[in-house]
């Protein structure tokens, strides 16, 4: 009991030494126990921390769902808006306030289906913008519901007999609509995802972060931890991110490689 009392005070010690709590807001998470938007979250605020972006211009901007509730949690400028409408509002908040750095933040559900049209269209405009899409395939905030990235067969109380749809790919679609950063990370690396986040904020473009999470309530099958930590693992050490052929070709032949996927090099080809 010593020994372990000691690595406690250690890692409380490492935790202030880090001001990881220079960011966080005074709200207490409400997320369950073991959540991956814990993860999330350290890599979200060690990014804004050792980049030096003062929190009054910095805006988190979430929808509905348990992601949504991640402004409160973070001691900056938050919006908490409509569910699906993350990426119009905070594309309006760059458009307002171009100094502003913007991180947009989302479920898959509230990403991929309500809000599934938005993101072409900040793709294609190449929006200076941050987006977080959180993906453990599941409805959590209602309850568990098949989201539209959930396997085949999922079963759950809203699907007793298994899904039927195809799973959607997030990173898939960011590269074939034209994002001009594309990265796919997982919940279970903070360092990782704060690294890649520090990369994408310096890009001048619109940058989409495809984070693999678990909901420990909800799924008991499909993404948990024990199975993501099995899945995944990191891009090719000789994977170029400027290569677009490259992306989507290692996208379409392996799911779970994490890393930064794709950066566009700017001026673009033809344009003045």
């Amino acid at each position: 009991m010593k020994t372990a009392g000691r690595v406690l005070a250690a890692k409380i010690r490492s935790i202030k030494e880090s001001k990881a709590f220079g960011i966080r807001s005074s709200e207490l998470p409400t997320w369950c126990p073991g959540c991956g938007y814990f993860g999330i979250h350290q890599g979200l605020n060690a990014c804004i921390q050792e980049l030096g972006l003062p929190h009054h211009q910095v805006v988190t901007v979430s929808g509905i769902g348990c992601a949504g509730r991640s402004p409160f949690f973070i001691d900056t400028y938050g919006l908490h808006t409509v569910h699906g409408r993350t990426l119009p509002v905070a594309t309006g908040v760059k458009l307002a306030n171009p100094k502003l750095t913007v991180f947009a933040i989302g479920g898959d559900g509230d990403g991929l289906a309500i809000g599934g049209g938005h993101l072409p269209h900040v793709a294609r405009r190449d929006v200076n913008i941050n987006y977080l899409l959180f993906d453990n395939s599941i409805y959590g905030l209602t309850k568990g519901q098949p989201s539209p990235s959930s396997p085949t067969g999922t079963k759950t109380k809203a699907s007793p007999y298994g899904t039927h749809d195809r799973p959607l790919n997030a990173t898939l679609l960011a590269l074939t609509y034209g994002a001009s950063f594309v990265a796919r990370l997982f919940a279970g690396d903070p360092a990782g995802i704060k690294r890649a986040l520090m990369e994408g904020t310096r890009h001048p473009g619109f940058a989409i972060f495809h984070i693999y999470t678990s909901c420990v309530t909800f799924d008991k099958f499909f993404k948990t931890w024990a199975n993501l930590k099995k899945w995944v693992h990191p891009l090719p050490e000789d994977h170029d991110p400027s290569d677009l052929r490259q992306a989507f070709d290692q996208v379409l032949e392996d799911e779970f490689s994490t890393g930064i996927v794709y950066s566009r090099k700017y001026p673009l080809p033809g344009v003045s």
